[in-house]
C-alpha cells in the first residue's frame, strides 16, 4: 500500500490516470500532471516546500524527490524520468530529460530541456545544464550533445510508464 498524506495543511494533488505503486509516499505539497507513475519505494517529499510535476513523467523505484526548508522548491517538467535510486533535491528539471540511475541533483540546479543526467553523477547546487546536453561525472561535466537516437530513448522511456502501470492496474481489476 503506497502512503499519500497531507502534511502542515498541505495534500498532493494528482492529475488524470496517475499510478502510486506500493511502498511509495507521496506527501504534502505536491502537484502532479496527468499520467505520472511514482514506483516502489519512491519518495515525494513536499513537506517543507512545494514539488510541482509535469504530465507523463516518471519516478522510479527507490528515486527521491525533496527540496529545501524555504528556499529551494523541485519543478519537475514534462515526459520526465527520474530513474531508479536518483536523488532530486530542491532544483528545476526541464521536459523531456533523463536522470539516470543513482543520479543527484542538487539545490538551485537547472537542467535544460533535452538534457540527460548519466547514471551516478552529482549535479552540484546552483549548476545550470543547457538543453540538448549530457553531463556525467561528479561533479558532472559535459559528456556531449544529446543526439536524435537518446532523445529517442528518453521519449519511449516516458511513453512506456504508463503503459506499465496499466499492467499493475490491470491485475487489481
Amino acid at each position: 500500500m503506497s502512503i499519500i498524506k497531507k502534511v502542515r495543511g498541505f495534500e498532493p494533488h494528482f492529475g488524470k490516470d496517475c499510478f502510486v505503486a506500493d511502498g511509495a509516499v507521496v506527501v504534502g505539497e505536491v502537484t502532479m500532471g496527468d499520467r505520472c507513475t511514482v514506483w516502489f519505494n519512491a519518495v515525494v517529499r513536499g513537506d517543507v516546500h512545494s514539488i510541482t510535476i509535469g504530465d507523463d513523467t516518471n519516478i522510479q523505484d527507490g528515486a527521491v524527490i525533496h527540496c529545501t526548508y524555504q528556499k529551494a522548491k523541485t519543478v519537475i517538467g514534462h515526459h520526465v524520468s527520474i530513474a531508479h535510486k536518483a536523488i532530486v533535491h530542491g532544483c528545476t528539471i526541464g521536459n523531456y530529460v533523463l536522470v539516470g540511475m543513482g543520479a543527484i541533483v542538487m539545490d538551485d540546479a537547472e537542467v535544460g530541456d533535452g538534457a540527460v543526467i548519466a547514471a551516478g553523477a552529482i549535479v552540484l547546487a546552483g549548476t545550470k545544464i543547457p538543453p540538448i546536453t549530457s553531463r556525467g561525472g561528479i561533479p558532472a561535466k559535459q559528456l556531449k550533445e544529446t543526439g536524435p537516437e537518446m532523445r529517442e530513448v528518453i521519449e519511449r522511456t516516458a511513453r512506456n510508464y504508463p503503459m506499465y502501470a496499466q499492467w499493475f492496474k490491470d491485475e487489481v481489476q
